[in-house]
């Protein structure tokens, strides 16, 4: 694996000689005193040399060792796909899109289930692409589709591999894919979050191709749009963004004209709106053991209209409609955080952490901070909570990392946790969950807690972003 666990600066585990001369312990400007994980990180980098010989780090610390590392795992979807589709299968999801896809996304040919018009109109491409062939091939060619996405993140995420302080990032993007399993590769969410990473690696400084990708996401599935408000919010020029998002639309309009489907352009907004609450979703966990404990009438059933599992007790109705003004308020209140945290750190002055004078700003920093919070308020304050939805949070990670690796490691570790557990809630173990297990509804618990903490970590940084005070540069003498 990758160096990069303890490292001070580098993530390639070289020590930052400015933190070394003359032995002398020199307080880091951007390190939170209040927390220190040093010997928690330092743990996982003795663990992971004990287990990889030196030699093996140095190979897999390449962009030849992160290629060979990409295609192996992507060939382990790709071609247990191909054993499906040969047999004319598909898998999760794929299967009601594959339905769509033949049904020519009509809902008077479908007999039954949710209809598409359930995402939003671009989401509908990919499926009629995967559909182009046949359903025969549909699932391997929604994989591949996948895979290319991927490989096209990893690619800008490390610069063609040519960045060696980003390929421990793109391991860890490797690895969270990986344990997220078939919810990375057999859902719509999986063509986005490869696209949102995209975004951001592109940043502040390349504000109008990012808002083109972030606005492209959300006509895909609704969640980049907080990225794109947290862009929004930390660049010079707002107006980029603006257009960007303008011009995309615009051509989703005149897509949607071309086939006749303005009617039902926005058709994706009210179609969620009915919901209940799902047995994942963070608020949900208190009735989760309420049905689990069999007090007060809870109990989870299948919502067959739009094939998902809610809960049902006392309260819930109330809750489920309380669930989408309190996303828009929690979005907002984010967002206020972020311009807040902007304007406090020009009014501070000083260097940018990025390079540029007289901001006192990392724009790139506060973006990436942003962007995680707002992801993940969109979790957390969703009644929805589909486990696919943990992809969401991994590209301002993995991006973060690379940014800056010892600011970023903590919620990457906790992401890899996050990964762990939702697997075992789904696909591994949903059916027990479903029908009460205490167990599952504990590994569930312990998910959502996670979930808060990571939401609360990366609204503190944003907060500690725009209180922090530049450290003082040194003058240099002119020659």
């Amino acid at each position: 694996m990758p160096d990069g666990f303890n490292a001070p600066e580098d993530p390639l585990g070289q020590q930052n000689p400015s933190h070394q001369h003359n032995n002398i312990r020199v307080p880091r400007p951007d390190k939170d005193p209040a927390i220190s994980t040093d010997a928690f990180f330092g743990s996982l980098t003795r663990i992971r040399n004990a287990i990889l010989p030196a030699p093996v780090q140095s190979g897999l610390n390449t962009g030849r060792g992160l290629l060979g590392g990409f295609i192996v795992m992507h060939l382990v979807f790709l071609v247990f796909a191909a054993s499906l589709s040969l047999r004319g299968e598909a898998l999760s999801d794929t299967y009601i899109y594959r339905n769509w896809a033949m049904a020519g996304f009509d809902d008077a040919n479908l007999s039954g289930g949710p209809s598409p018009w359930v995402y939003p109109i671009l989401a509908l491409i990919p499926m009629a692409i995967a559909g182009m062939a046949g359903p025969g091939p549909f699932f391997f060619l929604w994989v591949l589709m996948t895979t290319l996405l991927n490989g096209w993140a990893l690619l800008k995420l490390t610069s063609s591999g040519r960045d060696r302080r980003a390929i421990p990032a793109g391991w860890w993007w490797l690895v969270f894919t990986f344990l997220m399993g078939w919810l990375g590769f057999a859902r719509v969410d999986g063509l986005t979050a490869p696209l949102v990473l995209v975004a951001l690696a592109y940043g502040a400084g390349r504000p109008f191709i990012a808002s083109v990708l972030l606005a492209i996401g959300t006509w895909v599935k609704v969640w980049p749009a907080a990225v794109m408000l947290a862009l929004f919010a930390v660049v010079k020029n707002r107006l980029l963004v603006m257009l960007a998002g303008i011009a995309t639309s615009a051509v989703v309009l005149a897509l949607a004209a071309a086939v006749g489907s303005v009617p039902r352009l926005l058709d994706f907004l009210s179609q969620q709106g009915g919901r209940g609450m799902q047995l994942e979703a963070t608020f949900t966990t208190p009735w989760l053991w309420l049905s689990v404990l069999n007090v007060g009438g809870s109990k989870m059933y299948m919502n067959t209209d739009i094939n998902s599992m809610q809960v049902d007790g006392p309260g819930t109705a109330l809750m489920s409609v309380l669930m989408q003004p309190l996303l828009i308020l929690a979005a907002l209140l984010v967002a206020g955080l972020t311009f807040w945290a902007l304007h406090n750190g020009k009014q501070r002055g000083g260097k940018q952490l990025n390079g540029g004078p007289g901001d006192g700003t990392d724009r790139t920093e506060l973006l990436l901070a942003g962007a995680l919070t707002l992801a993940t308020a969109f979790v957390v304050f969703n009644k929805v909570g589909s486990p696919q939805f943990m992809v969401w949070l991994a590209p301002a990670v993995a991006v973060g990392l690379v940014h800056s690796w010892r600011e970023w490691r903590v919620p990457a570790a906790m992401l890899i946790v996050i990964a762990v557990t939702t697997y075992f809630i789904y696909p591994l173990f949903y059916d027990a969950l479903s029908h009460n297990n205490p167990w599952m509804a504990l590994v569930l618990t312990i998910r959502n807690l996670l979930l808060v903490v990571l939401f609360v970590w990366s609204a503190r940084r944003l907060y500690l972003l725009g209180k922090k005070t530049p450290a003082a540069t040194p003058a240099l003498k002119e020659s």
